[in-house]
């Protein structure tokens, strides 16, 4: 890899624009705190390793081409997104349908009992991550504008600065994690308020859903 293949003036730019984007809470940050509140820290930060493993998924598509069809094609693009929000859907009505099992299972995972698999939770991630306009649209849109062609190596400029981006959102997404796992403890201690969380939790995920769902590019 040259070692100027990037400059440190490109770099600091795209790392101050993504740190702008992944601040400000979106699908990604929303569900890693509801999976946090739901299940704890474990689980939180593995969604957070799977979220970060889908994003960077649409970060190779983008580099191997994949992201020009996306951005040209009004069809791909929408059917994308609403696999996303159909998917989002999907897990806030199994998370309001299982509020009242909450507290069961934060003393069943405080216990020591049967606890979510970590390749669930890492698919789960996945899939939120790789299926998230946000993220889609800005390395489609984007990330191609920080790469410099007379450099060369056009999908390793690509790839160098979508692992800047997510090596923030890793660091960001992370701390989301452990602060709702930290706050989780307070809410198991009131059945009512455990309830509350995985009603809220699953109307914020349908809620997302229905708002990736309507929103972005139409044409």
């Amino acid at each position: 890899m040259h070692a100027r293949m990037v400059s440190t003036d490109r770099l600091a730019a795209f790392a101050a624009l993504s740190f702008l984007l992944i601040v400000i809470p979106g699908p990604s940050v929303l569900f890693v705190v509801g999976r946090a509140l739901a299940h704890g820290r474990r689980v939180a930060l593995t969604t957070v390793v799977g979220n970060t493993i889908g994003a960077y998924a649409l970060v190779a598509a983008v580099a191997l081409g994949v992201g020009s069809i996306v951005e040209r094609s009004v069809l791909v693009f929408t059917v994308l997104k609403l696999a996303g929000a159909a998917y989002l859907v999907y897990l806030g009505v199994k998370a309001w349908r299982r509020r009242g099992s909450l507290r069961a299972a934060f003393r069943r995972t405080e216990s020591g009992g049967p606890r979510q698999g970590a390749l669930r939770t890492l698919g789960e991630g996945f899939a939120v991550g790789v299926a998230n306009p946000k993220t889609m649209v800005f390395f489609a849109a984007v990330l191609p504008q920080f790469v410099d062609r007379a450099h060369g190596h056009v999908p390793a400029q690509m790839l160098l600065l979508g692992l800047v981006f997510n090596a923030i959102a890793l660091a960001s997404d992370s701390v989301w994690g452990l602060l709702a796992s930290g706050a989780r403890g307070w809410f198991a201690r009131s059945p009512r308020r455990l309830s509350a969380v995985g009603g809220i939790g699953g109307l914020t995920m349908i809620g997302l859903g229905v708002t990736v769902a309507v929103t972005g590019r139409t044409d």
